[in-house]
């Protein structure tokens, strides 16, 4: 729940209530409030828990696009930009439903041509001048 809240911010709140509400009444701030967020909760696991009653297993398939948007907090756009332009496709399935399997050997490089010797002429194609 405090997540994105950090101690800076709790203690700027508890000197912003000194001040607001005096140190006589901030007590009773604090329980009533600290009340309020525990009733809200159950209010929360009590819905949960009477959806999940009614609705059975079509409540899993329900929380299921929610927690491949909670998947997307985890995303990194260095390496998702990394995979797409580095990485090699998949092959695509054809048309009968067959997906070829993906070639696990990484092609060759080619050989490096070797290099010339002092005062020496590269060689010519006739063909390609």
């Amino acid at each position: 729940m405090f997540d994105s809240i950090g101690w800076g911010e709790i203690l700027v709140l508890i000197v912003a209530g000194l001040f607001i509400l005096g140190p006589e009444r901030l007590p009773s701030a604090a329980a009533w409030s600290a009340r309020a967020i525990r009733q809200v909760r159950d209010y929360a696991t009590g819905a949960r828990e009477q959806l999940r009653g009614e609705l059975g297993p079509e409540f899993d398939e329900l929380r299921k696009p929610l927690e491949e948007l909670r998947g997307l907090r985890n995303f990194n756009p260095r390496t998702a930009v990394q995979r797409t332009l580095f990485d090699d496709d998949p092959p695509a399935p054809k048309p009968n439903g067959h997906a070829p399997k993906p070639n696990l050997a990484k092609s060759t490089p080619p050989p490096v041509p070797e290099r010339l010797a002092k005062n020496e002429l590269p060689p010519v194609d006739p063909d390609a001048t």
